[in-house]
């Protein structure tokens, strides 16, 4: 059984920080990346945390992001903020435009974050859930290297495309959905196969087109959309979003995240609303319906079970994985061996 460490968030932050300058990331950049996956595992989503940090590291050793890259970011239009990553990550570009989609979200009603040339993201809701907590409902959208089967192919030609959505709500956690157009992400397969565990039906194909329960044969093959056609559709829809929109790679252009010395050039759209210019009282209104729905009907409001466990994981920190973080903390030990 592999064992774990409990680690608290600053400790956790400034691990992963020193561990992305020592794999050749800025100031800049490392504590972007640090701030994303630490939040992501502070709220219980392994697959994008501390884990999928690692993914980062190797990158930046590898060129496929680099770790010095300037976001060009421009305003085109009145309401619209366009970011180009230049192949660095995904989060800076963000990090910078963040106040300014917020203001521009305020004054106009609505706001656009557009940008291409990143590194993948991570957890997507990270993005939309920022927004809400400055009380504007959000929808995020983004793409990667094809992944993924459209309706009626075998051959991968999206990315897991996720799709967020928050939304605030009077004195509670925000709304907040964020799941993958594929019917489960390809961590979770690859995670899989690392372990020589079998997958559940309906998750991929193999090479030949076949379903396949064989994690291993499924990361030479293809990822299935959720619902089949509709989730294939949704995962169009995403792509257009993101990748068309923006100018980024499509998912069947973009080199893949994990391997190879180039970055898969991705795209990401974020869409910032002003809630009070069409209900001043939205924010009460949603809270009485999530309340509803949650006591009356049983109904899972997602979101707050994430913000419990962020709670939680300030006051008493989190268990990481001891192979996970022994790589993260001998990255980390390298910036002070030099």
């Amino acid at each position: 059984m592999i064992g774990t460490v409990t680690i608290g968030m600053e400790e956790a932050l400034a691990l992963c920080e020193n561990a992305a300058r020592a794999a050749g990331a800025n100031t800049e950049v490392a504590i972007s990346l640090a701030r994303s996956a630490v939040a992501a595992e502070a709220e219980g989503q392994a697959s994008v945390g501390l884990a999928h940090f690692v993914d980062y590291l190797e990158a930046l050793e590898a060129g496929r992001i680099d770790g010095h890259a300037t976001p060009d970011i421009t305003r085109p239009a009145g309401a619209i903020i366009l970011s180009d990553a230049r192949g660095g990550a995904a989060h800076p570009g963000f990090d910078r435009a963040f106040d300014d989609l917020v203001d521009t979200a305020r004054k106009f009603g609505v706001a656009i974050f557009s940008q291409k040339n990143a590194f993948t993201c991570g957890a997507l809701g990270y993005f939309a859930g920022r927004l809400a907590e400055r009380g504007l409902v959000s929808i995020a959208a983004t793409n990667g290297p094809a992944l993924v089967a459209g309706a009626g192919g075998t051959k991968p030609v999206y990315c897991t495309n996720p799709l967020a959505f928050a939304a605030p709500a009077a004195g509670v956690p925000p709304l907040l959905i964020d799941q993958s157009s594929s019917a489960t992400a390809f961590v979770n397969i690859r995670k899989a196969a690392h372990a020589g565990q079998s997958i559940p039906d309906g998750w991929a194909l193999d090479a030949a087109g076949n379903p396949t329960t064989d994690a291993s044969a499924a990361v030479k093959g293809a990822l299935l959309a959720f619902g089949g056609s509709r989730g294939a559709n949704i995962a169009l829809i995403v792509e257009v979003l993101s990748a068309g929109l923006s100018g980024a790679n499509w998912s069947l252009d973009a080199p893949p995240f994990a391997t190879g010395s180039e970055g898969p050039g991705t795209g990401m759209f974020v869409l910032a609303i002003e809630p009070k210019f069409l209900d001043p009282d939205f924010e009460a209104r949603l809270r009485s319906q999530m309340d509803r729905l949650s006591g009356e009907y049983g109904v899972h409001v997602p979101g707050r079970g994430k913000v419990a466990m962020r709670q939680k994981s300030r006051e008493r920190g989190f268990a990481v994985p001891q192979p996970v973080y022994d790589e993260i903390a001998r990255r980390a030990d390298q910036l002070f061996l030099r």
